[in-house]
């Protein structure tokens, strides 16, 4: 079985993974593991890269889907391993980035494995949700697996039913179901993780969402919802979107008020997802600035 080279780029949001991954644009093809520039019709809150970037260096899996949509890890992995093949039989080396960190970890390590679906349990957790809300299976999942709850977003319907639905099929709680602990075999990875000073990232995460006002972000959120797609949608359940909904609730938030939430969230979103990625093994970890140290692992990788 031929082993593909593997490079993976990834770091907290706006630490400049679309700006350091054009030095690479003469050596690779990039999949995106974003699990929300996947999604159409959300550029700006998403800070999906622009014809500028994408017309340098291909990319992959950028809208693919409706924000309505679901689009899982298992979904990712299965598009990945077939774009990795296909970019590496073109000469070119398949370059995976992005900030979702469990896309990432199944892509390297494997999926979990996980009880079958049950249709009966499905059912009724989704009646129950009609009828009860989504906070209070929410709270409900909190006590069943507290480690599930803290890792899938307030909002995420879909995640917050499954992990109940796997709970109420095993008896085990979805969190047990533990990831492979070696890498997946028939790649070969070289991981490279980008990292700022903390106060540099946090002003930096500033800077992009009072650009993404400026570009237009209230008024992309308003033709979302115009399309038809509800708060509770995949895609607007995501930090960037899913603050403007709060508005939506609430009546007394000014779009100043959105726009400090987004930055306080997003802050908040970034060190979790620090914490994240340095958990994980073999990274080399470098300033994005430190480009050419990149560009020479890259070349004595292949």
């Amino acid at each position: 079985m031929q082993t593909v080279p593997v490079i993976v780029v990834f770091g907290p949001t706006a630490v400049g993974k679309t700006e350091f991954l054009l030095h690479l644009e003469n050596i690779g093809e990039i999949i995106n593991s974003d699990s929300l520039q996947v999604y159409r019709h959300m550029s700006i809150g998403t800070a999906k890269p622009d014809n500028s970037v994408t017309s340098r260096i291909p990319h992959h899996l950028i809208d693919c889907i409706d924000p309505d949509q679901e689009f899982s890890a298992g979904d990712f992995v299965k598009q990945a391993d077939k774009l990795c093949h296909e970019i590496y039989s073109r000469g070119k080396l398949p370059v995976i980035s992005g900030g979702t960190g469990f896309f990432l970890k199944n892509f390297i390590y494997g999926l979990p494995s996980a009880p079958a679906s049950s249709e009966e349990i499905r059912i009724q957790l989704q009646k129950r949700l009609e009828k009860e809300g989504l906070e209070a299976l929410r709270e409900e999942l909190h006590q069943k697996d507290p480690d599930s709850w803290l890792r899938i977003k307030p909002l995420d319907s879909y995640r917050i039913l499954r992990a109940l639905e796997v709970y109420y099929t095993s008896g085990s709680p979805l969190s047990d179901y533990k990831l492979p602990d070696k890498m997946r075999s028939g790649y070969r990875f070289l991981l490279i993780g980008l990292i700022r000073d903390r106060a540099e990232l946090y002003e930096r995460i500033n800077e992009r969402v009072e650009a993404m006002f400026k570009a237009g972000l209230p008024e992309e959120y308003k033709k979302l919802r115009a399309m038809g797609y509800s708060p509770a949608s995949p895609g607007l359940s995501a930090i960037g979107y899913r603050e403007f909904s709060i508005m939506e609730e609430l009546g007394s938030m000014t779009l100043n008020d959105v726009k400090e939430l987004i930055k306080q969230n997003s802050r908040n979103y970034a060190k979790r997802q620090i914490t994240f990625f340095k958990a994980l093994p073999d990274v080399n970890w470098i300033h994005p600035d430190q480009w050419q140290d990149a560009v020479e692992m890259v070349s004595n990788f292949r």
